[in-house]
């Protein structure tokens, strides 16, 4: 039995995924939020509606380097859309990238949806917040 399939044993219908469009970007968004300084992220409401099982409040997830190895389990404990042009201060801050500041965070994530092809300054985002539940 893996370590993947230990985990969702102990937290049934837990996804797995790594956080981000590449290994080293999985790698590095993991590793803050094993260090407790990533506590949000945000994707675009296009992937999030086309999801098979999207993310709820409540709901456990095992989190993947950029090897697809577990690092973490997490929790949702708030969802919330918001427009890519009404993110504030503090959920830049939450995310913990780069110098936590907005300037970075519209930078960075505007080059993420860029290249996943939906980028706008009028796009919604699913805006995710969790608690780290158990790092493996």
């Amino acid at each position: 039995m893996t370590l993947i399939d230990e985990l969702k044993a102990k937290y049934p219908q837990a996804m797995a995924w790594a956080i981000g469009d590449n290994p080293e970007m999985a790698d590095e968004l993991a590793a803050l939020v094993v260090a407790g300084r990533k506590t949000a992220s945000c994707g675009s409401l296009t992937s999030y509606l086309s999801e098979q099982n999207p993310l709820k409040v409540g709901s456990y997830h095992i989190i993947l380097d950029g090897r697809q190895q577990p690092v973490c389990v997490i929790r949702m404990v708030a969802l919330r859309l918001v427009k890519f042009s009404a993110v504030t201060e503090s959920l830049a801050r939450k995310e913990g990238e780069g110098d936590l500041s907005l300037d970075y965070w519209r930078r960075e994530h505007q080059a993420f949806f860029t290249r996943e092809g939906t980028f706008s300054e009028d796009m919604e985002l699913i805006a995710e917040e969790f608690t780290v539940v158990e790092i493996v």
